[in-house]
């Protein structure tokens, strides 16, 4: 009989979580005006409307935009599944969610934020250092998250977030929010280190 299908398979939990930030930003077409209207992070509305803490990732404001955040999304969670991420990994990408988009309040003049690259920046920092931490994990795996980890980290160091609220790349039609980023590494980090540190403590199976 074939087995069933189990989230605390390794890395079925984290494909869910690439599913869930995949298919409603999939649904969801360029700057549609109802979804810029409610479903957009907005800090004047983030506190009387938390769905906006998830919401926001599924948004997107031009073609460009989404169908590069898509691919990002679609690398991750692949990544994650081909690495055989435990369970507790994709809890913790799921616990960046929210809070990567509640630290754009550190940044009160962002008028508006919307786009799935902060939550994929949490899930390559949750990627990286699971890669890095967990005992028995071969050298190119460990090598991988090595480089993730600096990618990231040259990534930041150009954003420069503590110097720009939005920036455009050359050759893209949408800006940037450096903030996002830095904070979807930052919480994806925390969350990850506290994951497994909780895995190991509590001897909790996956």
């Amino acid at each position: 009989m074939a087995q069933r299908l189990r989230l605390s398979r390794p890395g079925l939990a984290w494909a869910a979580v690439a599913a869930l930030l995949l298919l409603p930003a999939l649904a969801i077409g360029p700057a549609d005006p109802l979804a810029l209207q409610l479903l957009a992070w907005r800090p004047q509305q983030a506190l009387s409307e938390p769905w906006r803490w998830w919401s926001a990732a599924w948004v997107h404001l031009t073609p460009g935009h989404r169908w590069a955040d898509l691919a990002g999304a679609l690398l991750v969670g692949l990544l994650g599944v081909a690495a055989a991420l435990p369970r507790h990994a994709a809890w913790a990408w799921a616990l960046a969610w929210p809070l990567t988009h509640l630290s754009l309040l550190l940044q009160p003049t962002l008028p508006r934020y919307v786009g799935l690259s902060g939550v994929l920046y949490a899930g390559l920092a949750v990627l990286a250092l699971l890669l890095l931490a967990e005992p028995g994990r071969p050298r190119i795996q460990r090598g991988l998250g090595m480089l993730l980890a600096l990618a990231l980290m040259l990534r930041l160091a150009t954003d420069r977030a503590w110097a720009r609220v939005l920036y455009q790349p050359g050759g893209w039609d949408f800006a940037v929010a450096p903030l996002a980023h830095a904070a979807g590494v930052f919480w994806g980090a925390v969350a990850a280190g506290l994951a497994e540190w909780g895995h190991r403590r509590f001897d909790v199976r996956h």
